[in-house]
């Protein structure tokens, strides 16, 4: 397998991640980003805990989650626990109809 085959397969195999993201985001309520991965999820729990030598770290749990990782086979995931020194970003997602356009197209 040459170089540009192996990189067409990895674009084809993100474009199928992408389109597979797009199509599950509405049954979720939270997106959860640590530095290793990304989630989607309807619950989603942040402990601050510390180590034996004073260190802050944190234990996320989510359940009924979809996890962003390109070579998962299986994404929906039951319950996720994640360790982690470093940040963790959680957003509440908005529903289509939280959205609103003016009626006049003015913002």
């Amino acid at each position: 397998m040459s170089t540009e085959d192996l990189e067409k397969y990895e674009t084809e195999m993100e474009l199928q991640l992408y389109k597979e993201y797009r199509d599950v985001l509405s049954l979720f309520t939270h997106s959860v980003e640590t530095d290793r991965r990304f989630y989607l999820t309807n619950d989603v729990q942040v402990y601050p805990r510390t180590s034996g030598t004073g260190e802050v770290y944190f234990e996320v749990t989510m359940t009924d989650a979809w996890v962003w990782d390109l070579y998962r086979t299986k994404r929906f995931l039951k319950s996720v626990r994640v360790i982690t020194y470093k940040d963790v970003n959680i957003e509440e997602l908005a529903k289509s109809d939280d959205l609103e356009l003016p009626k006049d197209g003015t913002l």
